[in-house]
C-alpha cells in the first residue's frame, strides 16, 4: 500500500502551505494569496478526473482523446460548503455518446477524488465530443 505523505504550515491568518515531495501549493481562505480550499478541491478532482478520463477511453479502445477541457462550476450553500460541481468536458475525439458514456462510467471507477467524495457531491458530467 502507498502513503503520501506532506505538510501544511500556517504562520498566521488564513493562509497555509502545503508541501508535498518537493511541490508547493499556497492556499488562502480569503483568495489574496492563493485560491481558497473550496476552489483546491474542484480543481484537484478535475485534474484526477481527467487523466482517468483518458485510461477509461484506452481502456474502451479509443486511444487519443486528443485536447480534454474542463469548465468546472461549484456550488456553494450559505456556510460555503459544497453542494454541487458540474464538469462540463470537451475532447477532440469524435465519439458516440454511447462510448462517451462508456468512457464516463470507466471514468468514475477509476478517479480516486471521485471515489472519496460523498455520492451527492460527485461531479455531474457532461462531455462534448469532437469539440476541436
Amino acid at each position: 500500500m502507498s502513503t503520501i505523505e506532506a505538510t501544511t504550515t500556517s504562520e498566521s491568518g488564513y493562509t497555509s502551505v502545503s508541501r508535498v515531495g518537493e511541490y508547493e501549493l499556497t492556499i488562502d481562505a480569503t483568495n489574496s494569496d492563493g485560491p481558497n480550499p473550496n476552489e483546491v478541491l474542484v480543481v484537484d478532482y478535475a485534474s484526477c478526473f481527467v487523466p482517468a478520463l483518458r485510461v477509461g477511453a484506452q481502456k474502451a479502445g479509443h486511444d487519443d482523446l486528443g485536447r480534454v477541457e474542463v469548465d468546472i462550476s461549484a456550488e456553494l450553500d450559505d456556510d460555503d460548503d459544497l453542494t454541487s460541481i458540474t464538469f462540463d468536458i470537451a475532447i477532440a475525439a469524435a465519439l458516440s455518446e454511447a462510448e462517451v458514456a462508456t468512457v464516463v462510467e470507466s471514468a468514475e471507477d477509476i478517479c480516486h477524488v471521485h471515489d472519496a467524495l460523498r455520492d451527492e457531491l460527485h461531479a455531474e458530467i457532461d462531455v462534448t465530443p469532437d469539440a476541436f
